[in-house]
Order: structure tokens, then sequence, then C-alpha cells
């Protein structure tokens, strides 16, 4: 599996000939990635910042849109997308949390959570190798609340995003995290994943 991050919520993520998006925006949105081929987009919000199912979609290659709660079978992948609330842009709104496994490796992707996880998705949580995390607050967690958040999911792994430079420095110092430069992407395999408990990684947005 091989994770890129490209700002925002958005993250790009293959695993052999599949290729998954997170969150891309769209062309109204403020925030600008460079666009690239996916066969599935998942959008945790019904929001230009992350909703561009255009931006995952190159040539006639059009991908397949995975847009709120449920249940979800495609390419071989089982999606479960669970409901929680938020206020991103001020506005109040419905948020999904996706759940899925890929090469083995449990992923779990908050999108654009800014309260608690609700009771009944917290159930189906609880093995999660992966934590894709918002930490800049406004509208999402903020740097506390996503930590504290991570130390309930106990997470193998823990990738930051929406953030600014103080927003990840807080977030870094509130985990007891040493400071490293972000990484370009991550090539992660299951064994990959032994022994760690909690540990931050930080991509470098492309």
């Amino acid at each position: 599996m091989v994770i890129t991050y490209h700002g925002g919520e958005c993250f790009k993520i293959s695993q052999g000939d599949l290729t998954l998006a997170f969150n891309p925006p769209s062309k109204d949105s403020a925030i600008k990635v460079s666009k690239f081929g996916a066969d599935i987009v998942l959008s945790s919000l019904d929001n230009e910042d992350f909703n561009g199912i255009e931006t995952a979609s190159i040539g006639d290659k059009r991908p397949f849109p995975i847009m709120g709660p449920g249940e979800y079978e495609i390419k071989g992948i089982s999606v479960r997308g669970f409901k929680s609330d938020t206020q991103y842009g001020k506005k109040k709104g419905v948020n999904t949390i996706y759940s899925l496994s890929l090469d083995g490796i449990n992923l779990c992707f908050l999108g654009a959570l800014d309260g608690e996880v609700p009771q009944s998705a917290k159930q189906d949580l609880d093995d999660v190798d992966v934590l894709f995390a918002p930490i800049g607050g406004e509208g999402v967690l903020n740097y506390s609340s996503a930590y504290k958040l991570a130390v309930q999911l106990e997470p193998k792994l823990v990738i930051p995003m929406q953030y600014g430079e103080k927003e990840l420095k807080s977030f870094l110092k509130e985990a007891g995290a040493e400071a490293t430069d972000p990484v370009e992407k991550l090539t992660l395999k299951k064994k990959d994943l032994e022994g760690k408990e909690g540990d931050i990684t930080v991509l470098s947005a492309n």
C-alpha cells in the first residue's frame, strides 16, 4: 500500500492496480491539488473542499463515488460509513467516518469530524491500524481533541491532516512525539505495523 497526501484532507491510496481517493477538493475549493486518477472516491462531506469527483478523474476514467453513511462493496473492497455531525464551514452537516480494510490493513478516515465519534461507530472501530485525523480546528477536530480521540481508538499509526504548521507542532507536542521531517509517501505493509502503538507519521503535501 502506498499513501500520498495532497493537502487538506485529500489522500491517494494505491494497492496494486487499485487506487482510492479520500476527500479530493472540487474545482470550486480554495484548496488546490493536482489531479490524479482513482477507481474509488470516498467523500466525507458534501462540501467543495471534499467532494471533487472530477479531481480524481483522468481522461475517460470515472471513479465510483462513495458519499455518505452505509455499507459498500466495490472492486473487492468492503467500506463502512458511519454518520457523525459536523459544523464545517459554519454549517451544520453530516460527516461520514469511513472504515475499510486494504491489504490486511484496517484504515479509519475521520473526515470533517469536529466532535465525538458516535458510540455506535466506536463499537466497530476497535481494531484500527491507520487513523487519518484532522487536527487543525475551524470546523474539524483541534489538535487536543484529535489526540484524545486517537488515544481512545488506539490505532497503530496516526496520520494527521488538515492543519497549519502551528497546529502540527501543537499536536506533536500533545502526543509527546518528536518532530521529524515529513515524508513524501508512505509505503506500508501489515508487518510494518507490528509493535507500533499510536505512532505518528507526517506526510508532505504533493
